[in-house]
């Protein structure tokens, strides 16, 4: 890709397109041009983007023209349509989607996990879902040195991961229980305020188990390289404005104990320990959102397993930071070197 890449994104006005526009700009990502892509909508909508406003266009099949990046969040139907369009065009689409995840010859990326997948790709790559990069950036460390044979995984994951609608619906139905009245909720299936609930994702008749926890099997799996870890997840909706929360239980193939994972961990890129026991200060929303580190805390010994090799650990990351913007504007930022 040449540099400075002219870089359009689509689904500018939505949270994570936002976040796109943040992480650019604090990163000093290079920029020729920019084109902001939405649907007919947002079109003519302002956003700032390193002083200057910019106006949302529409998203057409003729809006990738002389485009060299294109980072999509605007849904799976829109990047099955747009994405091949962008490619052929002569994009690099980095598609935030979970549309071409699991596609054979779509590379899906974690920066700090599989840099050198970027390089394969054949015009579009694939950011993971967000639960499954605040998972595995902490994990990924301990895996190479002593492999993970299983992961049972327990997700707390805020508002954000529905997207602006869903954050503005919790803050509404939150203010509207405080003072007393009624509110009806359109966009998640259940009350949110001062509620949680399981993942709002379709569950398998068959498994029992809902898209997000299938997403974070399968994706894990692809990005470990490693068809054999037996994974498990329950995914819960809470009522967190933004930054997710996982409880994670791994067990490795030998011994392993909470000093040696400290240890990994401490070196780790995008991985910052906060594992205070004495104050009991460990990972939380507040101090994940809005910042790019993977938290993680409470490393302990799973004390049921009697061998010696499981850990259970408790992580928080920004879903639209790390879980999804960040993650890919890292990824550009891969093809540029």
């Amino acid at each position: 890709m040449k540099s400075p890449p002219v870089v359009a994104i689509v689904g500018a006005t939505g949270a994570v397109g936002v976040e796109f526009l943040r992480c650019l700009e604090e990163r000093h990502f290079p920029v020729a041009e920019l084109s902001l892509l939405a649907s007919a909508r947002s079109v003519g909508k302002e956003l700032t983007f390193r002083g200057v406003k910019h106006k949302v266009a529409e998203l057409t099949e003729a809006s990738f023209e002389g485009v060299d990046l294109a980072l999509f969040s605007a849904g799976g139907s829109i990047s099955k349509k747009f994405g091949p369009i962008a490619a052929k065009a002569g994009a690099i689409v980095v598609d935030n989607s979970s549309a071409f995840r699991m596609a054979p010859d779509v590379p899906l990326v974690v920066p700090e996990i599989n840099p050198q997948a970027a390089r394969q790709h054949k015009g579009i790559i694939a950011n993971p879902n967000c639960s499954t990069i605040i998972a595995i950036v902490p994990l990924w460390p301990i895996h190479k040195v002593n492999p993970i044979r299983r992961l049972l995984a327990a997700t707390y994951q805020a508002a954000s991961g529905a997207g602006a609608a869903a954050m503005q619906e919790l803050l509404d139905s939150t203010r509207a229980s405080l003072e007393g009245r009624e509110h009806k909720h359109t966009v998640l299936p259940h009350p949110y305020a001062f509620n949680l609930f399981s993942h709002n994702s379709s569950v398998d008749p068959q498994t029992l188990y809902n898209e997000e926890e299938i997403k974070m099997t399968r994706e894990t799996r692809k990005i470990f390289g490693d068809d054999a870890i037996r994974i498990s997840a329950t995914c819960v909706r809470v009522p967190v404005l933004r930054a997710h929360c996982e409880a994670l239980t791994i067990e490795c193939d030998r011994p392993i104990t909470p000093a040696q994972v400290h240890a990994l961990l401490a070196k780790a890129p995008g991985v910052r320990i906060v594992d205070d026991t004495g104050r009991n200060y460990f990972p939380m929303p507040k101090d994940a959102a809005g910042q790019g580190d993977v938290l993680v805390g409470r490393i302990r010994q799973d004390i049921s397993d009697p061998s010696g090799k499981s850990i259970a650990m408790f992580v928080a990351g920004d879903q639209l930071l790390k879980g999804a913007a960040l993650n890919a504007v890292q990824i550009a930022e891969l093809l540029l070197k």
